[in-house]
């Protein structure tokens, strides 16, 4: 296979990107009348916030195509993550998005933060890795359980955010009413622990996350649990969701074991784009984890790419693939 030199591309300021680029960041719009998009040179995923698990793992993945995908350059954007990419990715801006499969499934059926919008049309590629709702709290706050919440200082996560998407369905099932909430990615979240400035933050991140590793070393905190009845009630509600105990010791200096709710990563695209294409970007990525620089790379594995679809086709492409590996 042809190698190419690496080139990702990720500014810090995504909106400013779109604006002035418009639709199609980063490649040249092929579009049919029958909606094939054909083969493209360039192609744009979404990611995340900085702070964030997607941003740097995103980019890390990119690197790795670009390296093992022949005639393709594939760039990464900073955004708001699930939500946002999403729809950036309906509007034609973007060609990869990743995304909550939970958010996904919303977006597919036009429910939840797409209820304005209707639903959108994409299709999946597979699992990344499972994501985990993690919820950290200064010691000193008194919370141990989101019931705790109630008047306290919260960071929520960012806007078109995943997180935030979830944290509020948290909120609502426990039936609790923060006094102020910040719309943080989880890295602005961490200093904010640190300083003393809110009481608690939420996160969909990997286990474990480098941010929280971090703010477990500076700050006297303690994890979060969801109780078992909101958790059922969250389940009911999302059936892309399933529990996750948290040992203590997972993180250096966090000591209590909770338990929480874990969804999927999961690589999404428009149902347009060339079968080709994309089964060689679902090939590499399951069959290059080595070259991908990132912590959780290890949790990439075709054998999880499919758990938790629901109501969302696979990409022909992708398909294929699975069917090659016996996994369909």
């Amino acid at each position: 296979m042809l190698r190419k030199a690496a080139r990702v591309i990720a500014p810090l300021v995504a909106g400013a990107l779109l604006a002035t680029t418009g639709c199609n960041v980063g490649s040249e719009d092929t579009s049919s009348e029958d909606g094939e998009i054909g083969v493209l040179e360039a192609m744009t995923m979404g990611t995340g916030s900085v702070g964030g698990t997607y941003y740097p793992l995103g980019g890390a993945i990119a690197q790795m195509w670009n390296s093992e995908v022949e005639g393709l350059t594939v760039s990464t954007i900073a955004t708001g993550a699930s939500v946002e990419n999403l729809t950036l990715m309906n509007k034609g801006d973007l060609q990869l998005a990743m995304a909550v499969n939970g958010t996904a499934t919303q977006a597919a059926n036009g429910t939840d933060a797409f209820t304005d919008v209707g639903a959108l049309e994409f299709q999946m590629i597979g699992n990344i890795y499972p994501e985990v709702m993690q919820i950290v709290a200064r010691a000193d706050s008194g919370i141990e359980t989101v019931d705790d919440l109630e008047g306290k200082r919260v960071a929520i996560g960012p806007d078109g955010s995943g997180t935030q998407g979830l944290t509020q369905q948290i909120l609502d099932a426990a039936g609790v009413t923060p006094s102020q909430t910040f719309a943080d990615g989880f890295g602005d979240a961490a200093s904010k622990l640190r300083d003393g400035q809110v009481d608690a933050a939420f996160g969909i991140l990997a286990v474990p996350d480098a941010s929280l590793s971090e703010v477990a070393q500076n700050a006297d905190v303690v994890m979060v649990s969801i109780p078992e009845e909101i958790r059922e009630t969250l389940k009911t509600e999302d059936p892309t969701l399933s529990d996750k105990e948290i040992p203590g010791g997972t993180y250096q200096g966090i000591d209590n074991d909770a338990v929480t709710v874990t969804a999927w990563a999961t690589l999404y695209c428009p149902a347009g784009l060339d079968e080709d294409q994309v089964y060689e970007l679902t090939r590499t990525m399951y069959e290059n984890t080595d070259m991908i620089d990132n912590a959780v790379a290890d949790q990439i594995s075709a054998d999880t790419a499919i758990e938790g679809r629901v109501d969302i086709d696979l990409h022909p492409g992708a398909e294929r693939y699975y069917e090659e590996q016996g996994l369909l």
